[in-house]
């Protein structure tokens, strides 16, 4: 008898490695992950049969830069949802950023690395008083990032007095239209080192999980040792970075920093933030971060935008859609947690 004829395992020991197999190939096939690729397989051709050019480098290129910065802006609003908070200033936070790097370059003429750093500094500073003002105050970050969406974008608005910044170097607008083997943007790639940067914070660190400790049960964390209100503070300061670098991928797809960029007071995020982790599985409780599903499910929504937009469908009905969709992850994710514990796979 050869290798390849022999039994795998016999008795009770076989059949529980077996069980535990099915249980495995069960439980993937329930994940919000493998419920997305399925979707993004299937819009896919049905884009590319239906809307003529959907599969054209061009409108891959597009839609690859365009993802990009949509999942950046999903990690940033995830890595608050991971305390079982919100972030609604992402978007200002972002803009804020990106404007005062412009005004580092154009204003205080520093390198163009120098005032990257600056803007991300900005971020992180911002997302420091989001994080310090929820710990201190004891109030939800909901109302808290309510207000400083408006704090933080009206400042802007005021220092910068409305304008954008265009006399930008020119390796900004070069690396925004870079192409890679004519189909993928460097973008991407961008997004991707943040992603994987994030998956290792938490699996492999000990500040990683203790987010998501805090996250789950703060009041059973703080027990144990964990500096929750540490916690909270890193968390925030973490999404106003990713928001920043957001913004700086808008900079080098737009070749400005522009005070509109992401719509009134940064409102223009605030769908695309919240559609991405809570399709990709993030528990809005918190405790729980799917950077995968998180990536997934904002490149998800941005292929729905942009086909729906080839087939003339009007940006208020797109909206509406976008709209329903959020609402529709909400409940099925619901009963996918619901019907797994019932059967014991959760």
């Amino acid at each position: 008898m050869t290798s390849h004829d022999a039994p795998i395992a016999a008795g009770p020991q076989g059949d529980s490695l077996e069980r535990d197999q099915n249980t495995l190939r069960s439980s993937f096939f329930l994940t919000n992950e493998f419920g997305l690729i399925l979707l993004i397989v299937l819009f896919t051709v049905g884009f590319g049969a239906a809307a003529s050019g959907f599969l054209s480098p061009f409108n891959l290129f597009t839609l690859g830069r365009t993802a990009a910065v949509n999942i950046m802006i999903g990690l940033s609003m995830m890595v608050v949802i991971v305390t079982g908070g919100l972030n609604l200033a992402v978007g200002a936070i972002g803009v804020s950023a990106a404007m005062f790097c412009g005004y580092l370059i154009e204003g205080l003429g520093l390198p163009w690395p120098i005032a990257l750093l600056g803007g991300l500094a900005l971020g992180a500073a911002l997302g420091f008083v989001n994080g310090w003002t929820v710990v201190r105050t004891g109030l939800h970050s909901f109302i808290i990032t309510l207000a400083t969406m408006s704090i933080f974008f009206g400042v802007m608005i005021f220092l910068t007095r409305a304008e954008s910044y265009r006399a930008l170097p020119p390796v900004f607008a070069s690396f925004g239209k870079m192409k890679i083997l004519a189909y993928f943007s460097p973008l991407l790639i961008v997004t991707l080192i943040a992603a994987l940067a994030l998956s290792w914070l938490y699996r492999r660190t000990v500040l990683g999980r203790e987010m998501l400790a805090a996250g789950a049960r703060p009041e059973a964390a703080e027990l144990s040792g964990i500096r929750v209100g540490r916690v909270f503070i890193l968390c925030h300061m973490l999404s106003g970075v990713l928001a920043g670098i957001a913004a700086l991928m808008l900079v080098a797809r737009n070749g400005a920093a522009i005070p509109a960029m992401a719509g009134q007071l940064g409102q223009d995020w605030l769908l695309p933030a919240f559609l991405g982790p809570v399709l990709g599985g993030t528990l809005l409780q918190g405790g729980k971060a799917s950077v995968l599903g998180t990536c997934l499910g904002a490149f998800l929504v941005t292929m729905l935008t942009s086909g729906l937009l080839l087939l003339q469908l009007g940006e208020f009905w797109i909206q509406s859609f976008l709209g329903l969709l959020l609402l529709l992850a909400v409940l099925v994710d619901k009963a996918r947690r619901t019907y797994l514990a019932r059967r014991n796979l959760a």
